[in-house]
């Protein structure tokens, strides 16, 4: 297992989905499923579908896979509004697939390969936000996400991956966050290149939660104004490339 650099281990496996924690307490109750929208997904409503209770977070089944277009990116837009405004503390994002680089799957008939997200991009009360958009603008945070074979696996009893969200602030009074993956753990790809071909290979997710506070406050619409290509020294601040804090 390669090193901890960044995270700790945090071992209180029997946690419930609502129970307090350092990193707050899930946010899925404020969550507006009715307006969840992702971009490049391979099945409409996969993005909700992930956004599951604490207790099915192993569950190979809903997944969001991005579409299976070899001409397209294996990039995903899932943008999450929420019914209050809400102060968002860490991010937690697995694949079913965390166990090895790639994982064949079979859908509709279909052999596919997928791969867990390797980065994403977090932007926060950004509306009608599209794909063009976020590999244009600055995001608020990029987290490069631990490699598949840091993943934890239900075998050995451990949890998922709290990736803590910094600075604080920016992501406090929050009414909508969108997640950007812009790329996967292809591990094929160097392989791939050096025989100058190309496998496609989709990104898989299979569980996603927020975890903060809710202010009570109910949500009002965000009038935003978006910056391109924001100078670095500008937007990146200490953590916001760094490896997760282990909780459940």
């Amino acid at each position: 297992m390669p090193g901890c650099d960044g995270h700790s281990h945090d071992h209180e496996h029997s946690e419930p989905d609502d129970t307090n924690t350092s990193l707050g307490t899930s946010l899925r109750p404020s969550i507006d499923f009715a307006n969840v929208r992702c971009l490049n997904e391979s099945r409409p409503s996969a993005g909700r579908d992930i956004l599951k209770l604490y207790d099915e977070r192993w569950t190979s089944e809903p997944k969001l896979l991005s579409r299976e277009d070899h001409e397209e990116e294996p990039e995903l837009l899932l943008v999450v509004p929420f019914t209050e405004a809400v102060s968002i503390k860490s991010l937690c994002v697995f694949s079913h697939a965390g166990s090895s680089a790639m994982t064949t799957t079979t859908t509709n008939n279909n052999t596919n390969i997928t791969a867990p997200p390797r980065t994403v991009r977090i932007f926060v009360n950004r509306p009608n936000l599209d794909l063009d958009d976020c590999r244009d603008l600055e995001p608020d945070a990029e987290i490069i996400l631990v490699p598949p074979t840091h993943q934890w696996s239900e075998e050995h009893a451990s949890g998922t991956i709290d990736y803590m969200l910094r600075p604080a602030g920016r992501f406090a009074n929050v009414s909508e966050v969108a997640l950007y993956f812009p790329d996967n753990y292809n591990g094929m790809e160097q392989q791939q290149q050096q025989q100058q071909s190309f496998i496609f290979v989709q990104t898989e997710i299979t569980y996603i939660m927020f975890k903060g506070r809710g202010t009570n406050v109910k949500r009002r619409a965000v009038e935003a104004v978006y910056e391109t290509r924001g100078m670095t020294k500008d937007h990146k601040t200490p953590g916001a490339e760094y490896f997760g804090q282990m909780g459940l």
